[in-house]
């Protein structure tokens, strides 16, 4: 027994310096060099603090592009999904209310048109991107309150959509934030 102790003893003790201090402070070294220092990256409008590009925001006000929604209310102390299944009724109903809200501001668009992402919330109730169609079924709501014309909306989404890493590697995204100061930019 004594033969196995002492090199177990030893590996452990190996293992919590290099998970438990090394590993920690090698994140957040690399976390300091990110954008915002690794307190994530703020937005700012006139030099006020706004929001975080990396953390959704609710939009309900019809001259700016909604949001996902979120299971934990865009609260960042308790991010969260809702853990209710796609069978669930509570959950089934709550989609359906998110899909009538949306069919009632936006009346040109048809049900099947409405992107998924609209209507439920992410993992972590927290995502702060729409797909390109997410917003572009939003356009014309947006140009008929705001008056603007629907392919200036569309130019400003073209510019403010991120393109997928090195062409290949994950969707493209439009930061509903960024998206939304831009927008009231347009006067």
């Amino acid at each position: 027994m004594k033969k196995y102790f002492l090199p177990s003893l030893k590996l452990t003790l190996v293992f919590i310096v290099l998970c438990s201090v090394l590993y920690p402070l090698l994140i957040a070294g690399v976390a300091k060099l990110s954008a915002g220092g690794g307190k994530g990256e703020t937005v700012s409008v006139n030099g006020k603090v706004v929001g975080y590009a990396n953390i959704g925001q609710k939009f309900t006000a019809d001259k700016y592009f909604w949001s996902r929604p979120s299971a934990v209310d865009y609260n960042a102390a308790g991010s969260a999904g809702s853990n209710k299944g796609p069978s669930n009724p509570d959950y089934l109903k709550q989609v359906q209310d998110r899909i009538d809200t949306f069919l009632v501001h936006n009346p040109g668009v048809k049900k099947e048109e409405i992107p998924a992402e609209l209507v439920t919330a992410s993992g972590s109730g927290l995502d702060p991107d729409l797909s390109p169609a997410g917003v572009k079924v939003q356009v014309k709501r947006i140009a008929s309150v705001r008056k603007i014309d629907e392919a200036t909306i569309l130019k400003l989404i073209d510019k403010q959509t991120e393109k997928p890493l090195l062409g290949l590697f994950g969707p493209a995204k439009v930061n509903v934030l960024k998206l939304n100061i831009e927008l009231d930019k347009l006067k």
